[in-house]
């Protein structure tokens, strides 16, 4: 009878330890991710809240833009090929258009994606896309939290790989980058007005040329 006992009360025992761990497992759902992490907004647009004027999606669409207005976004970041003209028909609303390829971005494209977001978060709310709100959305969020916002790269990629955006698979080139890049050549370049960490980089020939008003001489040279 005792053995019975002794049986019975171990069982319940354990079966309120299980139940202590479950409940401490349950600490560990989305629900409770990370406070500096993006905030979930809506989870049909992919929409979050990175800060408290950036905010990043998938594609939106006519139906959004209600909620976009109540949200006080005032300019929205286009980084795919195609215009936002089809469906953002708001005027007061001011598109930027930045196409960027997820397998080729460079620091120029990190660089003049990072400044038109700030640069419009000086007039208000600023929403980013891409298709998915995922690949290119996501790389551009992960270096706006490092350079302008100065968090590690480590943290910047947990937020990106596990903030539950999307699948991991379609980030392989945002982390390749991530993990390759001078963040310190890169802030640099940032603060200092540069186009791109790199003086041979296209748009830095560009601009040299523009400046010493000799545009036209690579041509002349083609033709000689």
């Amino acid at each position: 009878m005792r053995i019975r006992l002794f049986a019975c009360f171990a069982a319940a025992l354990f079966g309120l330890c299980m139940g202590g761990l479950v409940q401490a497992e349950d600490l560990q759902t989305p629900a409770m991710r990370p406070g500096e992490w993006a905030q979930p907004i809506d989870k049909h647009y992919n929409l979050y809240q990175i800060t408290p004027s950036l905010y990043r999606s998938r594609l939106p669409d006519a139906a959004s833009l209600p909620l976009l207005k109540t949200l006080g976004v005032v300019t929205v970041v286009d980084f795919l090929k195609e215009s936002d003209d089809t469906w953002l028909t708001d005027p007061s609303v001011t598109q930027v258009q930045i196409p960027l390829q997820a397998a080729h971005i460079d620091d120029a494209d990190i660089l003049q994606s990072l400044r038109a977001i700030q640069t419009a978060q000086q007039k208000g709310p600023v929403l980013i896309h891409c298709k998915h709100g995922l690949d290119r959305t996501g790389l551009v969020s992960a270096m706006y939290r490092i350079v302008i916002q100065g968090w590690s790269k480590q943290a910047a990629l947990d937020e990106m790989e596990h903030g539950g955006y999307g699948s991991e698979d379609s980030l392989r080139h945002g982390i390749a980058y991530i993990n390759n890049v001078d963040v310190v050549a890169l802030k640099k370049a940032f603060d200092s007005g540069a186009c791109s960490t790199s003086a041979f980089a296209g748009c830095a020939i560009k601009g040299w040329f523009q400046k010493t008003d000799l545009a036209g001489v690579p041509t002349l040279l083609w033709r000689l």
